[in-house]
């Protein structure tokens, strides 16, 4: 997807990539838009326009990594960005995914225990995951915020190696579901699991990307 600038228009942003209604929904901006460019989005919800377009342009391209740019933003700014996805993942798409499930084996045979054991899988990754938001809003994001924007590069790395455990758990869940479904089940929402899966698969690479992207310059900085 090409770049997003100053002008373009929400409407076409989503229109190429629907996934970034998420990260929207972060900055409170809602479906709806109208005609609205990105500068009249901005001003309109006090937002500040380069850091808006970074967020998305690291959404949405794997190539992008505007370094020098992303040193820039304040610890404060990032931080609270990662808060609202936290707050995405453990009040609206674990909850979806586990609903999902409840009705899918509510619904199976009694015998069917193939479900029963992806339940299961799911429930692992999940505190695996909220973990992770207990650590992010206990020990690092206070760490980051406490020394203005530094951080260990050995409390880095931890950080990133959690962030791959997720993304490898959400890939086996996948795989479970794929390869291994089977029996008598109710197959829509067999197939609601399995694009609640996806859509958290997605979400969660590519708002990865943005963790490592937008705070490793600030944490490599050298301690104040």
């Amino acid at each position: 997807m090409k770049l997003i600038t100053h002008q373009s228009k929400l409407s076409d942003i989503i229109l190429q990539d629907p996934s970034t209604i998420t990260v929207l929904d972060r900055f409170g901006i809602e479906l709806g838009v109208g005609d609205t460019t990105v500068d009249q989005a901005c001003v309109s919800h006090a937002l500040d326009i380069d850091f808006f377009i970074a967020i998305l342009n690291t959404f949405i391209n794997e190539g992008y990594f505007p370094q020098q740019a992303m040193s820039q933003f304040s610890a404060e700014k990032i931080v609270d960005y990662l808060r609202k996805t936290n707050d995405y993942y453990q009040h609206n798409v674990l909850p979806n995914i586990e609903r999902h499930f409840g009705f899918l084996i509510a619904k199976a045979p009694s015998h069917n225990n193939n479900l029963v054991l992806m339940k299961q899988f799911f429930d692992e990754m999940k505190a695996e995951l909220l973990q992770r938001i207990v650590t992010d809003n206990e020990q690092w994001f206070p760490e980051i915020l406490k020394n203005g924007g530094y951080s260990s590069p050995v409390t880095f790395t931890l950080w990133q190696d959690t962030d791959a455990t997720i993304e490898d758990k959400i890939n086996d869940l996948i795989n479970m579901l794929i390869v291994h479904l089977k029996g008598d089940y109710d197959h829509n929402l067999g197939y609601a699991v399995v694009v609640a899966v996806f859509s958290l698969k997605k979400d969660i690479k590519q708002n990865n990307r943005i963790r490592n992207r937008l705070l490793s310059p600030i944490c490599n900085k050298t301690s104040q």
